[in-house]
């Protein structure tokens, strides 16, 4: 008898695969940027972008995907980034973090993401977004 075995999300590329791949980063995405453009609770986040949200689309599609395990097309396209390091020239506080988990819960609620899988998920991107308020809050105080 043979068991088919589902690697555990964040093993190779299992979370890329869980995600629908590039087709289905793209969707989370989309829906995440068009509940940032709409959301009031998010104005404070929103206010950070530019009024054309493409560029920022394209760059967290192509940071997920190599985040969860995907082809890494952020470093192809645009080279090593540190997320943390990069928004620290915002000041984002606790406030602009939770609005942008607050958009990034909504957009995975969208998916057909297995529950287990949007759990995870969200449970991952919570440690960066924690990790930019740390160093915005660093850089912040130094610069005082």
């Amino acid at each position: 008898m043979s068991q088919t075995h589902t690697p555990m999300f964040g093993t190779a590329d299992a979370s890329y695969q869980a995600a629908g791949e590039l087709t289905g980063i793209r969707q989370l995405v989309e829906d995440f940027y068009r509940i940032m453009d709409s959301w009031d609770g998010a104005a404070n986040v929103r206010a950070m972008h530019k009024a054309d949200l493409s560029a920022s689309e394209d760059k967290l599609v192509c940071f997920l995907s190599g985040w969860l395990g995907g082809p890494r097309l952020y470093q192809e396209r645009y080279g090593l980034i540190s997320i943390p390091a990069f928004h620290a020239q915002w000041p984002i506080d606790a406030a602009a973090r939770d609005a942008w988990l607050g958009c990034m819960q909504q957009a995975i609620d969208r998916q057909p993401y297995s529950a287990e899988f949007k759990r995870y998920l969200f449970a991952q991107l919570s440690i960066p977004a924690n990790r930019v308020v740390q160093a915005s809050q660093a850089r912040q105080q130094a610069a005082q």
